[in-house]
């Protein structure tokens, strides 16, 4: 690379951060970092009308909790700010005042009353070279006009003035050769009533004073580009245009179309990286997060939804990610969601994480669930134990609650068909065998040792010991699964044990 690779993502504080989102910034970080180079957060919120409170921090808190930190942003400062858009007014009218003198941009005075009625009166309408000397426009009117419609302070907006024809072409990264016939293209708005710029100047603009090498954004944006390389075009010269590649988009699990909030919410998945409470509405949407996803395995996840290495390798951390990265290796179709892939990823990661580092991701969702942990060793021998049946964090309660107080219930309907005599004189002895070993001292044993008596009292009674070890397991924990149960015997101890057999016991005999 020439100069130095210089990314952003430039989302709007309008909401949770869509899975969508997450994608681009991590396909701007990698390619960055992949180079040696630089990854800005710039927040565009120009567009004031939507902007929601505490949109902006959920953005940057969303980063940091995936591991994808900027180089400079609003909180992390840079030679380039500010990195808020809106802080940046005064910039965005000289550039818009430089295309009006260039005779590439004009005055647009008309109403939204007088737009409204135009729309009625053309089907389709769009502000056009086809309809915008039937106008009030600084191009229909005389200069007379604007000069005196100006002087008056009349509200009125900047448009670029799109070309009669021309063809705008421009290599994709991904794509290739992309062309446009711009007589296609409406006039867009660049600068607003209010002196805030849209998305069109603001992004040109911006791109350019930051130094932006390269420019990744998703395919829904691609209809838009003519008018950015016109802008580029007029304001700076094509040979300072970023690199751009527009990101193929994440699909929705069934049938076709773009992955939605409603996909989530109708199929019961996370669409959104972290919970996002929404301070209008009131209403919370669960995050990966919050259902139980580490960072590292939604990262990889992600970056396989439309990017491969050119090999069958699944599982990467960031730093390989890093260095695998190649953006041309992006493909150009759509990626489809699959919720179930992502569990596998997740519980993949959760085999690699450290079991102490798990017990501490664990302490929210022990909260939620009532479960007390008195010492912090007994819980990182239990993440030990049931690890491996895990997709989600909070799977862990499902595999381990009965580690820290009796079950609640007793599946005795498992046991009861095969249940007989000859099994209740067994558990019956298995009872005092554990509380002779209690009155000696002994608290808890190993759980080969537990399983060599158990099978050498189970011989001795004349009973296979596998028609004993569900039983047993059921009056451990309740239910058909979990771990090994002597490693749950080992872990709960001899007293504890004792207690649930008997109590299991006076549910079958129904005493």
């Amino acid at each position: 690379m020439d100069s130095k690779v210089r990314v952003r993502f430039a989302p709007s504080p309008t909401g949770g951060l869509h899975l969508g989102g997450v994608r681009t910034v991590l396909f701007n970080y990698l390619f960055a970092k992949h180079h040696g180079g630089e990854f800005i957060l710039r927040i565009e919120d120009t567009d004031q009308s939507r902007f929601v409170p505490g949109a902006e921090q959920y953005i940057i808190d969303t980063l940091n909790w995936c591991g994808l930190i900027p180089d400079e942003s609003t909180v992390h400062g840079g030679a380039y700010g500010p990195y808020r858009q809106s802080e940046r007014k005064a910039t965005y009218t000289q550039y818009a005042q430089i295309l009006i003198e260039k005779g590439f941009a004009y005055y647009a005075f008309d109403t939204p009353e007088d737009l409204e009625e135009k729309r009625k009166q053309v089907p389709n309408f769009q502000y056009s070279r086809a309809h915008r000397m039937e106008m009030k426009n600084s191009i229909s009117l005389s200069e007379n006009e604007v000069t005196e419609l100006l002087k008056k302070g009349t509200p009125h907006v900047i448009r670029i003035k799109v070309p009669d024809e021309e063809e705008v072409v421009f290599t994709d990264m991904i794509r290739g050769e992309v062309r446009f016939e711009v007589s296609t293209v409406d006039d867009k708005v660049l600068l607003k009533a209010d002196g805030m710029p849209t998305y069109h100047l603001a992004v040109v603009v911006d791109d350019y004073l930051m130094k932006i090498t390269h420019a990744f954004r998703g395919e829904e944006w691609l209809p838009s580009a003519p008018v950015h390389i016109l802008l580029w075009k007029y304001l700076f010269g094509l040979d300072k245009m970023p690199k751009w590649a527009h990101l193929p988009l994440i699909l929705k699990p069934e049938g076709s179309g773009k992955l939605s909030k409603r996909d989530g919410e109708r199929l019961g998945f996370p669409v959104f990286a972290m919970d996002w409470s929404d301070p209008n509405t009131k209403e919370t949407t669960i995050g990966f997060k919050e259902k139980g996803f580490l960072p590292e395995a939604f990262i990889n996840f992600l970056a396989l939804l439309g990017w491969n290495d050119g090999t069958d390798k699944e599982i990467f951390s960031l730093d390989e990610l890093i260095a695998s990265f190649d953006i041309e290796r992006v493909h150009k179709g759509g990626a489809k969601f699959d919720y179930e892939k992502a569990k596998w990823f997740n519980q993949e990661w959760i085999k690699r994480t450290d079991n102490k580092v798990l017990a501490t991701l664990l302490q929210p969702f022990l909260e939620a669930a009532k479960i007390e942990v008195h010492e912090a060793p007994y819980l990182v021998k239990v993440i030990g134990l049931v690890k491996d049946r895990c997709h989600l964090l909070a799977d862990f309660i499902a595999q381990s609650h009965f580690f820290f107080a009796a079950p609640t219930t007793i599946d005795t309907a498992a046991i009861l068909p095969k249940w007989e005599e000859k099994k209740q004189r067994f558990f019956d002895a298995l009872v005092k065998l554990y509380a002779k070993q209690i009155a000696e001292g002994v608290k808890t044993l190993p759980a080969a040792s537990l399983e060599a008596s158990f099978k050498e009292l189970a011989i001795a009674h004349e009973i296979k010991p596998g028609d004993l070890l569900l039983p047993l397991r059921i009056m451990l924990v309740g239910g058909k699964f979990g771990p090994g149960v002597f490693d749950i015997i080992e872990s709960i101890e001899l007293s504890d044990t004792n207690a649930r057999i008997e109590h299991s016991l006076r549910l079958i005999s129904g005493k």
